[in-house]
């Protein structure tokens, strides 16, 4: 013969198991929102980095000597021309905007260091520092890099 107690549930054991499932659905719904707000951090840092890593490579290619004093980075033809050079937004060499990028800035300081075997006077630290106006300056990205003299 069957038990009528076990037979079927109890209000008591249903609203258990209702408290039971909104927990792990609210957690669910938290882990995810979380997970949601992240992922737009990997693209500003890739954006970031793609910027910095575009304009070492351009000052890296410039020959080493004196600062020419030239204004506009078009007429930039030495590493230190590019000593404090700063841009609000992304910018080609003509001083065009990219579209998109105007919410991040870029500083540049090129410094004389000395390195191995080498004199302040052939070789330099190039820092680029990109920030992004939307994020915390504690999440800035900086590029370091050396340029010797030939």
């Amino acid at each position: 013969m069957w038990n009528k107690r076990s037979a079927g549930v109890t209000l008591i054991e249903l609203v258990v198991a209702i408290v039971i499932i909104g927990v792990a659905l609210a957690g669910m719904v938290a882990a995810f929102t979380r997970g949601d707000r992240a992922s737009a951090d990997p693209v500003i840092s890739q954006q970031m980095a793609v910027a910095a890593e575009g304009l070492m490579e351009e000052i890296l290619l410039k020959r080493f000597g004196p600062a020419s004093g030239a204004a506009k980075r078009i007429d930039f033809t030495t590493v230190f021309d590019y000593n404090g050079y700063n841009a609000k937004g992304i910018v080609d060499v003509e001083g065009t905007a990219v579209p998109g990028l105007e919410q991040y800035s870029v500083k540049v300081q090129v410094s004389k260091v000395t390195l191995a075997g080498l004199t302040a006077d052939d070789a330099v630290a190039i820092r680029i520092e990109v920030t992004n106006a939307n994020r915390p300056p504690s999440e800035s990205l900086v590029l370091t890099g050396w340029r010797t003299k030939p």
